[in-house]
This record gives structure tokens, C-alpha cells and sequence, in this order.
């Protein structure tokens, strides 16, 4: 038998860890961290070992299929093809332009593929209906990061190799991996901050894995994590602590929105005693290198943006924007900012809500809506890739219901799923180890600069199609029914160039003038050294300078001022995330599901017996949503008045076929999420802080 080790890297996550691969005889026996990798050195978790079971999964597609009334039937890639544009362009005809809606999942942006031709494809469809993960997940970040540096993929990272002291709010990196920070090994790099006598302070309503092993540790009441925010910047300017960079305007305008925003203020909504903000502010404004983060539980809340927009206030004036040890922006050998707009908010808005879209998005959480609602620009049709929305976005039996409707919906997905049962064609992608594999996104987004590419560890079947050949192909037909011009001229030179060719180019006018050749010849990758400080000249303002006074952000703070504390009684519902989990999707690995069930509600002992309720027992949790029963956990590390459901469970339905994952025990948190529950600024998903009410089943 033949046997070989690849090196790659495992891209179900943001970690981007290096892996080596053990294939024999055309299959993998065994995958282990590569020490050589210059950003994991070796660290991997179970996610990437499961890259071998998605590989052999008997319930993964190979070939495209339609849906008949006697059940999925295989048909051949260019049928599958014609049946598409032809179905697609049908109803654009009857029913204008945005009769078609197109929703994104996560995994696109952890495909090369995807990242090269998805965007040329999708702008053929000509619909101002597009959805993506992003509204449920990273867009108040984007927003904050648009509307302060002038891009909404400059983002402002922690430099945790050199932090001395680190504030997180919200995030869990420890079952993430580092999430809008591309930080491998996580718990290492925390353990080494601590070695060097720094302190990490986690500021969350659930004692998470990392909040166990921090310093520090305080429950926050879900939803109110603006108020300590703006308590903290009130404190650094009431103690002559701010300062500005040269370029940094608007500071005179916090000063006097914030005032009112006293530690004392927000202990009576947040929780966090006054005395411990102020102690905090204090802490960290003198620290010598000190870097404030927040993840979902900051963003996926009804203050998203005021979130977002704060952590990046409290880092700017503490002098800690763009410094070593505080947070920093990367610079990737292939400059991601080149690939995508800089961004805007509002240039139009949901057709039944009115919500904003971000970046050329409406918010995910209008989709069914947009669905359902007769009228001019109704969805009639719906293109879905590498998603699965009725378990990932809010109310999703709402959405379960209105993907029933259409006239009709293609999926590009190698599973029939809870979402894609619905489709009526399905073209499923080459899996992770047949394609090639260069990180542009998360090399953005990382602790330190390094480069590496990645050829396909196994060869594609002749049969297969990679994702970027599928949206290639089917953009290459949509611009087939067009006009000619300059601009069909360009997309089909895109279409046609490789994610390979693409890369080759970005490696070549990056700022480090790397190319292909040099890569593959440094199969572990190529370390580019620590982050270093680029502004002002790295903005993308036109005026290279930053203005904290957005008026969309402070025009929010009254509707904070109005946010009440809770009625008696009133549980406050928030996700969580489990290491081997990764959304809704690798619940098909046996590997990773195998072991103690994780679906239950946690919920604190004092909560228990106010409701009269038993651990273990069977409960409904019921919102303005809906009502899903399960099975109830006590445990002290949730705040009184918290709750916590998983998201990423409730497989089972009707029609889907994943033999392991229908196995899962556990309802789908977002059948009791609220779509009309959203951050009004920036049109995000609130899924943490929702009421809800538990009752003995």
C-alpha cells in the first residue's frame, strides 16, 4: 500500500490550523497538527480529525440531483445547469429582478473557491434579496469597522502574543478557537499572557471554558453589555485618562454622550457591582499593553453596534489602537481589502420591515418574511449555498414554512438537509480535502502574519465539480442571456481564471511580493513576522483620520436608555458553542457527536427551585417565537435569571438525510429566537437576551 503525508490546513474554522494528512492507497488514515505551521504550531482539535469523515460520509452528494415525486433522482451537471438558469430566469421574468433571493452560509468563507468566483456569480442575478450568515453573526464588527476606519473588513485585532492585559466580553475562544481573530491554540497563547504576569478579565452571562481558567470573571446580564461599555469610557475621561492620536477626532462628543453613563447607571442594569467598573476601567487604562475584544455574545444582541462601537471607543482612547500588545491590523500577503468593497449601510432596506442593508445584505432575519409577504419584490425563488438557515437563523420553523412556498430553490450543498430538502435541484461541491486551499479571509483577521498554500491532499473524481467550477459555470450561462458589454467581458475573464491564478496575483502585488511557486515550496508556510503598527496610512477615509462621534451609533444611546432591567420571573435565554460542534453542520461525524449529550438548557440552581423545576427534567422553553422541549441542566455556572440552549441542533426533520445527525438529541434554539428581535442600527440577529419562559412539560 502506498502511503504518504500532505500538509494542509484544516478550514472548518477560523483557526486555520495546520495539519499533516496520512493517506494510504487513496484514503486518509490519520491527521495530526503540523509543528511546522509558523500561526498553530501543532495545535488542532477534534474538528479537523473529522475532515476524514466528511470525506467517507455515505450521506454526502457527489452528483447533482432534482427532486421528484418519487424522490431524489440523479441527473447529469449540465442538465442540472440548464434546469437552474432556466428556472431562475423564469421567474425574474414574470416577477422582476428581486423575485430571486440568495442566501450565504458560513463555510463560504472558509472555501478559496467560494471566495473567487461566489461574488461574480451572485451579482449576474442582478437582486437587491441577498442574505447571508453574516446579520446572525459578525456584522456589527464590520459595522463599526467601516463607519471608524473606513472598511468593514479592517479589523482591529488583539496582539495576545504580547498583551499584558486582556478584556473580553462575550466570547468563548476557547470553544472557538479565536472568532474575528484568527488565534490558534488559544488556550496556550492565554497561558503564555499569563506566564509574562498579564491578567484576563472575561466579562459574560455564563461561566464559559475560558471564563473558568481567567483571572477574572463577572456575570453580565445578557443585552447589557453597552451600558458597562460606556461606563467604562465614561470613567477613563472622568479620570483624565483619555488620549488621541493626532488622527483621532470626536472625542469631545463621546466626553458628553457618555456622561450620563456613570458606573453606578450601569451596575443597576448590568449587574457588575460600580465599584468593579471602576476598578476596571482603571486597570485598564494604566495596563502597559492592554487589548479589549468581543465576540457573538456582544454582537448577536439588540446593542450590537453600540457593542462594537464602544470596544473600539475604550481601545482608542487608552492609546491601545495600533500598538504592540493592544490591538493591531494584520497585513496578509494577499490583501483581502482589494477583493471587496469598503462597504455601506442603508442604500436600501427590507421590502416588508424596512431594516438596512450592510455591504449589499438585508438582514438574515427578514428572509422569510420577504417570502411570505404578497406584493412587488416577493422571493419567488431561492438560491442557497453552503447553509443551512432553518436551523441557523431565528424562528426558523418560520423559515421551514416559507422555503415550502416557493416556485422554486437550488441549493449548492453535499447534504439534503434540513434546508435543502426543500430545493428542487442540489449541485454538491468537492469536499475540503480534494480542493486546493489558500485562507484569504482569516489571514486578514489573524495574531500574527504568516502565508501558506495548500494543494488538494486527494484527487478530485472525474465526476465531482469544485464549488468555484459550479458557480463559474453557472454564472458563465446567467451572462449567456445577456447583452454584450465591457462588463460581461470582465466577469467571464474572472470566471475563467483559477482560485490558483487568483491567488498567484494577489501574492505578487501583496505587500510582501510573494508568489505561488514560493509558497509551494514552503508547504508549512511562511512566517511574516509579528503584527506592526500601519495607521493612519493604512484608513481607507480619505482624510486618514478616525471620527468616534458616529451620529448613527449615539443616535442609539436613548433606546439603551430606555432598556429595562427584566420583569419578575423573566428568564433571559443566550446560545453557547461546544468545541466539537461547528454550527449547524458536523453533526454527521460520529467522532464528534459520540460522547455526553450537550442540548440541554443550563440553567442556575437558585432558577430551578424558584420554578419548581428538577435537573433533568423535561421543560418547555417558550418565547414570542415559538416552544421547543428539553431536557434541563443545573448549573452554577449560569447568572440567576439566565438561561442557555446550544444552537446548531434540532436535525430530524422530514426529508432530510443525515443518518448520524438525525441520531442528535436536541432541539433547534432558533425555534425559539425571534426574527422580529434585531439590533435596529444595524439589522443583526438578537438571538442572545431573548425572554423566555420555562414550564415543567
Amino acid at each position: 500500500m502506498a502511503t504518504t503525508v500532505r500538509r494542509t490546513s484544516c478550514n472548518l474554522c477560523e483557526a486555520i490550523c495546520g495539519v499533516l494528512v496520512t493517506v494510504e492507497d487513496g484514503r486518509v488514515t490519520d491527521i495530526r497538527g503540523d509543528e511546522s505551521d509558523p500561526l498553530s504550531r501543532g495545535h488542532i482539535c477534534p474538528k479537523a480529525v473529522a475532515l476524514r469523515d466528511l470525506q467517507d460520509d455515505p450521506d454526502r452528494l457527489t452528483t447533482p440531483v432534482r427532486r421528484t415525486a418519487d424522490g431524489w433522482q440523479e441527473i447529469g451537471w449540465d442538465a442540472a445547469y440548464d434546469l437552474v438558469v432556466s428556472n431562475l430566469t423564469e421567474v425574474q421574468r414574470e416577477h422582476g429582478r428581486n423575485a430571486v433571493g440568495v442566501y450565504l452560509g458560513n463555510p463560504n468563507v472558509h472555501s478559496l473557491g467560494a471566495l473567487t468566483h461566489l461574488p461574480t456569480m451572485v451579482r449576474q442575478l442582478k437582486t437587491r434579496n441577498r442574505f447571508s450568515a453574516t446579520s446572525i453573526d459578525q456584522l456589527p464588527h464590520m459595522l463599526a469597522s467601516y463607519l471608524l476606519y473606513g472598511h468593514q473588513l479592517m479589523i482591529a485585532v488583539p496582539d495576545i502574543d504580547r498583551t499584558s492585559y486582556l478584556l473580553m466580553l462575550g466570547a468563548n475562544p476557547l470553544a472557538s478557537n479565536g472568532s474575528m481573530m484568527t488565534a490558534p491554540g488559544f488556550g496556550r497563547r492565554l497561558k503564555d499572557l499569563q506566564k509574562r504576569g498579564g491578567r484576563v478579565v472575561v466579562i459574560d452571562p455564563r461561566r464559559t471554558e475560558t471564563a473558568a481558567v481567567a483571572d477574572e470573571h463577572h456575570f453580565v446580564r445578557p443585552g447589557t453589555d453597552a451600558a458597562f461599555l460606556l461606563a467604562l469610557i465614561h470613567q477613563v475621561i472622568a479620570n483624565g485618562q483619555a488620549t488621541t492620536a493626532s488622527y483621532v477626532d470626536g472625542l469631545e462628543a463621546v466626553e458628553q454622550a457618555v456622561e450620563p453613563w456613570t458606573p453606578e447607571r450601569a451596575a443597576g442594569i448590568t449587574g457588575i457591582d460600580a465599584d468593579v467598573i471602576r476598578r476596571i476601567a482603571d486597570e485598564f487604562a494604566t495596563a502597559d499593553r492592554a487589548a479589549c475584544y468581543g465576540r457573538v455574545g456582544v454582537s448577536t444582541q439588540q446593542f450590537g453596534a453600540l457593542c462594537q462601537w464602544a470596544i473600539q471607543v475604550l481601545n482608542i482612547i487608552t492609546g491601545n489602537l495600533d500598538r504592540p500588545g493592544g490591538t493591531m491590523f494584520p497585513r496578509p500577503a494577499v490583501n483581502a481589502l482589494l477583493g471587496l468593497g469598503r462597504g455601506h449601510v442603508g442604500v436600501w432596506r427590507s421590502r416588508v420591515r424596512g431594516l438596512p442593508e450592510f455591504g449589499g445584505e438585508l438582514p438574515v432575519s427578514t428572509m422569510a418574511e420577504e417570502i411570505l409577504t404578497p406584493g412587488d419584490g416577493r422571493i419567488h425563488a431561492m438560491v442557497t449555498i453552503a447553509g443551512n438557515p432553518v436551523l441557523s437563523t431565528p424562528n426558523g420553523r418560520k423559515l421551514d414554512e416559507a422555503l415550502d412556498t416557493l416556485d422554486f430553490m437550488v441549493a449548492v450543498d453535499p447534504y439534503i438537509n434540513e434546508t435543502t430538502r426543500h430545493a428542487d435541484v442540489i449541485l454538491p461541491p468537492a469536499p475540503p480535502l480534494e480542493r486546493d486551499h489558500y485562507d484569504v479571509i482569516f489571514h486578514q483577521l489573524a495574531v500574527r502574519n504568516t502565508s501558506r498554500w495548500n494543494d488538494a491532499v486527494l484527487p478530485k473524481p472525474e465526476q465531482a465539480r469544485h464549488d468555484w467550477e459550479i458557480f463559474r459555470d453557472l454564472a458563465l450561462r446567467l451572462l449567456s442571456r445577456t447583452p454584450m458589454s465591457r462588463r460581461k467581458v470582465l466577469a467571464s475573464a474572472r470566471l475563467r481564471m483559477s482560485p490558483r491564478r487568483i491567488v498567484d496575483l494577489g501574492l505578487r502585488i501583496g505587500p510582501y511580493r510573494l508568489s505561488l511557486r514560493k509558497l509551494r515550496n514552503s508547504p508549512g508556510g511562511i512566517d511574516l513576522g509579528p503584527l506592526q503598527p500601519a495607521l493612519p496610512g493604512a484608513l481607507h477615509h480619505k482624510t486618514k483620520r478616525i471620527d468616534l462621534a458616529q451620529r448613527m451609533i449615539l443616535d442609539d444611546l436613548p433606546r439603551l436608555a430606555a432598556l429595562a432591567t427584566g420583569n419578575d420571573g423573566e428568564l433571559l435565554l443566550i446560545g453557547r458553542r461546544h468545541l466539537r460542534n461547528n454550527n449547524s453542520w458536523m453533526h454527521n461525524s460520529a467522532r464528534l457527536v459520540k460522547g455526553k449529550p450537550r442540548h440541554q438548557l443550563l440553567m442556575n440552581p437558585d432558577d430551578l427551585a424558584k420554578h419548581d423545576l428538577s435537573d433533568g427534567q423535561l421543560v418547555n422553553v417558550s418565547s414570542a417565537a415559538g416552544t421547543v422541549a428539553v431536557e434541563v441542566a443545573s448549573s452554577n455556572d449560569m447568572m440567576p435569571g439566565v438561561v442557555s440552549l446550544p444552537h446548531g441542533f434540532g436535525h430530524g426533520r422530514p426529508g432530510s438525510r443525515l443518518s448520524v445527525a438525525n441520531q442528535v438529541a436536541g432541539p433547534s434554539a432558533n425555534d425559539v429566537t425571534d426574527a422580529e428581535f434585531t439590533d435596529t442600527v444595524a439589522g443583526t440577529s438578537a438571538v442572545n437576551g431573548v425572554p423566555v419562559t420555562v414550564t415543567a412539560c
